[in-house]
């Protein structure tokens, strides 16, 4: 089975994020995508300081009815920071046999040399760079940490990026949809409508738990 993963804090899960989803889940053939709410992000501090189980519910809810996504508790219990490595780790133990994507925006992957144990994530999956608006990546290769260039072999006809192990790296054009949490936190902070660009059962329950205000 082909499994697509998708981590982020979701604070709190939107639009963006399940178009996200779904046209990777298209392009690459998927039979699932997982959602994974990071407990602790490693990079920088959440927002709100939102508790994992909320954001966790967030998320719950706004995929219920779609058999093709499904949400993973993996870095909360596993406690500490929540570093993609581990993660990474944890689902191929809990589903062996199968062929993981692990999606990343253009914007976190320009960073992927400050990751954990960043050059042994391109040889356990597949990875799915998406385009986000503000952080276009001309090349993929050049984006590389210089130091691990070596392991790859670029094949413009594919526009894909082979590492050594047999796992590739894909650019995947972005979504027209320049929505983000921190313009979603800031709306309903501000008492604004966040209609059309969440769920609307997470907007439902960012209203009930009033979180955000």
């Amino acid at each position: 089975m082909r499994i697509g993963v998708l981590g982020g804090t979701f604070n709190p899960v939107h639009i963006a994020h399940l178009r996200i989803a779904e046209e990777v889940r298209e392009s690459f053939d998927l039979e699932k995508v997982i959602f994974v709410p990071s407990a602790t992000p490693p990079h920088k501090p959440l927002a709100g300081d939102l508790p994992f189980e909320i954001r966790h519910e967030m998320v719950k809810r706004a995929i219920k009815g779609n058999p093709a996504f499904a949400v993973s508790d993996i870095e909360g219990k596993r406690g500490g920071k929540s570093y993609s490595i581990d993660t990474i780790h944890s689902l191929r133990a809990e589903y062996p046999d199968n062929e993981f994507f692990f999606i990343v925006g253009s914007d976190s992957f320009l960073d992927i040399g400050t990751w954990r144990k960043y050059s042994n994530i391109f040889a356990l999956c597949n990875i799915v760079v998406v385009e986000r608006p503000g952080a276009a990546v001309t090349s993929i290769c050049s984006s590389l940490p210089f130091d691990i260039l070596h392991d790859f072999s670029y094949f413009e006809a594919e526009k894909r990026l082979a590492h050594k192990s047999g796992y590739s790296v894909y650019y995947a054009k972005g979504v027209p949809l320049e929505i983000s949490s921190t313009a979603v936190r800031r709306l309903a902070r501000l008492g604004r409508s966040i209609r059309f660009l969440v769920p609307e059962a997470v907007e439902l329950y960012i209203k009930e738990q009033r979180l955000y205000t």
